[in-house]
């Protein structure tokens, strides 16, 4: 049996007591660890890396989050070396942050690194900077899963404060100073004059730590700043002459709960209906998978395991692995998604397309030393070529790259899912991500707002900066 460690960060945070209460309820974990009020958060994660740890998985939980479901089962059954949990935020919508599910040895990796000098990155986000620094040389790579989990709710004045002092720091690059003024963007508009809500908090420490902190700061200025944020909060609060809130109890967040039962629920939903990508190779289909994760949705991405070999080789669609996630994309689902629609009646379809000559060209490029055949002993590697193989042949009807064959291929596939859906538009999506479409057409499809997030291609967010240039150029013009 999964043993399991849940390590609680804590900084007098006004959820703490209701969030440790969840937490035990939905993860039930074997020991608890409690780190309480160990400041700055680079002095934080050194302390949660001097724990010794006898389990399989550790959880690392800030008491900003608040559990909502179970989350044991899924631990128990998981096998990656590291989960980013997707939660409800209450500034920035559908995020990753809060909840980290860290196999035990990735966090003896962690502890073995020795923390970087004069790195901006580590500065603000060492636990991040750690782990990437630990991952890159071990080859692992990280997953992400939605939960039902609320971050930031509830929270004291003077933590929203830090919070997004703080955050002003950290989108003082081009993709993350987007995403800040994405989420702002989104925030109410000021309640009736005299009031202030958790908004109008957030913008006023935006606002001072772009004045406190220049933007040529050093790494060690911003740790002083960062190291005076307590105190910076609570004189700028009452020099706005803003009260603190009461204590919260758990009480007071199953009450919340009641009155806001039809909120969006983006935990794992075990229905029938699911979200199946239908591009072929190299059409975007990894940034597809990313932002349906955005948008709540836990898509497997080519997936390689036994069981989904097995049953897809043996004609068998009710597929083991859907028990467990929301859909699949890229060529899993090609030469079968008549059978999977029947299988799994009311799902959605999205045919990610692209220019067919970059395409092709992708392709020579992307199959390149990637060979159907080779020598192995790992189990795992062998079951990696055997789907290899049987999917290059569904699909392509060949092992290797063919131009004259891939063009042919993907004409008849947009032809042939065309002609299938032609009668259901509804249930059909075609999409050209690479070409800059995303999120405007995206989130509607699926019934969800366009998140704050840039969408996650490097083609959309630079069609993206295009059009905002060019927007500013004109308004400059008039």
């Amino acid at each position: 049996m999964t043993k399991i460690d849940l390590v609680f960060r804590k900084i007098d945070e006004r959820t703490a007591e209701a969030a440790l209460e969840l937490a035990k309820r939905h993860i039930r974990p074997d020991r608890v660890h409690i780190i309480d009020d160990v400041r700055p958060f680079t002095k934080c994660v050194e302390a949660m890396l001097r724990i010794d740890h006898d389990c399989d998985y550790v959880v690392y939980l800030d008491a900003d989050c608040l559990i909502l479901e179970d989350m044991r089962g899924f631990i128990e059954q998981c096998d990656a070396a590291y989960v980013d949990s997707y939660v409800s935020d209450r500034f920035r919508g559908r995020i990753h942050c809060g909840v980290h599910i860290t196999r035990i040895d990735l966090v003896r990796a962690m502890a073995r690194v020795t923390p970087p000098e004069d790195d901006m990155k580590y500065v603000l986000r060492p636990e991040s900077r750690l782990r990437n620094l630990a991952m890159k040389p071990l080859r692992m790579s990280k997953q992400f899963r939605n939960f039902d989990i609320l971050h930031d709710y509830f929270q004291f004045n003077r933590h929203i404060f830090m919070k997004y002092a703080l955050r002003e720091l950290r989108s003082r690059t081009q993709i993350q100073l987007h995403r800040l003024k994405s989420a702002m963007s989104r925030w109410p508009d000021p309640t009736a004059e005299g009031e202030v809500d958790d908004f109008t908090i957030a913008q006023i420490a935006v606002d001072y730590a772009r004045k406190a902190v220049s933007a040529n700061a050093s790494p060690a200025e911003t740790h002083a700043f960062i190291e005076t944020l307590p105190e910076r909060a609570v004189t700028e609060l009452e020099r706005h002459g803003i009260a603190e809130k009461a204590p919260l109890t758990l009480g007071d967040v199953e009450a919340w709960l009641e009155a806001n039962s039809d909120r969006p629920y983006f935990g794992n939903k075990q229905t029938k209906s699911k979200i199946f990508g239908l591009g072929l190779s190299r059409t975007a289909t990894r940034s597809l998978t990313s932002a349906l994760q955005i948008l709540g949705y836990d898509t497997s991405h080519y997936p390689i395991d036994e069981d989904t070999y097995t049953e897809l080789s043996n004609g068998q669609y009710d597929l083991t692995l859907l028990k467990y996630y929301d859909g699949l994309t890229d060529i899993t689902t090609v030469p079968f998604f008549q059978q999977l629609d029947k299988a799994y009646p009311g799902s959605k379809f999205i045919l990610t397309v692209r220019d067919k000559d970059a395409w092709l060209s992708s392709c020579a490029n992307h199959w390149f030393n990637r060979p159907a055949f080779k020598a192995t002993d790992d189990p795992d590697d062998e079951v990696h070529m055997l789907m290899r193989q049987f999917l290059r042949s569904a699909v392509y009807g060949c092992y290797n790259f063919v131009p004259e064959r891939f063009s042919w291929v993907y004409d008849q596939h947009v032809a042939d899912v065309t002609a299938y859906f032609k009668d259901r538009p509804e249930d059909l999506l075609i999409i050209d991500i690479c070409s800059g479409e995303g999120f405007e057409k995206l989130a509607p499809f699926l019934g969800r707002e366009v998140p704050t997030e840039p969408f996650p291609h490097k083609g959309a967010v630079l069609s993206q900066r295009v059009a905002e240039a060019r927007a500013a150029a004109q308004a400059a013009a008039e």
